[in-house]
């Protein structure tokens, strides 16, 4: 399902094509090679000294057990929707430099870049992708054994969008409604910072 980009200026239509649904279809499961397509994309992120500093677990669905188990570590509400996906990522940034352990305060930034792209991928792949902050982080860290030196940021649902044919009622009072964006003049000034 595709949703209208409301612009100001033109922009790449990988970019605008790029949004998070909440209803996936349930019968749809990745093939490997559709999952390290999503991680190569991760991993061509532009990162401080190119230290890629994130860590990222996956969880496919064709694993019931594991499958089930991430999805508990989910808030209620995002459970109820995510249940759907076909992935669950865990994304996870170094607090520290690889290359040389000193503290990494950007770790947490290069991270959300290669997450990013693991989004865009999805969408150039004719998938969707949902990042949430809606999660338990120690249910996660006890679960995938991620250790302490790395932030739990994110977790991110990847699947086939569900056909806007087969959305019920309340899935389409969400999925339908228009994207919504502040304007152009308010994210940025040139020269100094303006209100």
């Amino acid at each position: 399902m595709k949703k209208e980009t409301p612009l100001e200026s033109p922009i790449d239509d990988l970019i605008a094509s790029r949004w998070s649904p909440r209803a996936f279809n349930p019968n749809f499961f990745m093939n490997k090679k559709i999952i390290n397509s999503l991680f190569e994309a991760a991993r061509w992120a532009p990162s401080c000294y190119g230290d890629q500093p994130w860590k990222f677990i996956a969880f496919d669905k064709s694993d019931a057990t594991a499958w089930s188990r991430a999805l508990n570590c989910l808030s209620i509400g995002n459970q109820n929707w995510a249940m759907d996906a076909s992935l669950l990522v865990v994304a996870c940034a170094n607090k520290n430099f690889n290359h040389n352990g000193s503290p990494n305060r950007f770790g947490q930034y290069d991270t959300g870049a290669a997450a990013e792209n693991l989004c865009l991928q999805a969408t150039s792949m004719g998938l969707s992708a949902h990042q949430m902050g809606g999660f338990d982080s120690e249910k996660i860290r006890n679960l995938a054994k991620v250790p302490a030196d790395f932030d739990i940021m994110a977790c991110i649902a990847v699947g086939e969008a569900l056909q806007q044919t087969e959305l019920s009622d309340e899935q389409k009072e969400k999925e339908l409604a228009p994207r919504k964006r502040r304007p152009l003049n308010e994210i940025y000034s040139i020269n100094e910072w303006k209100k």
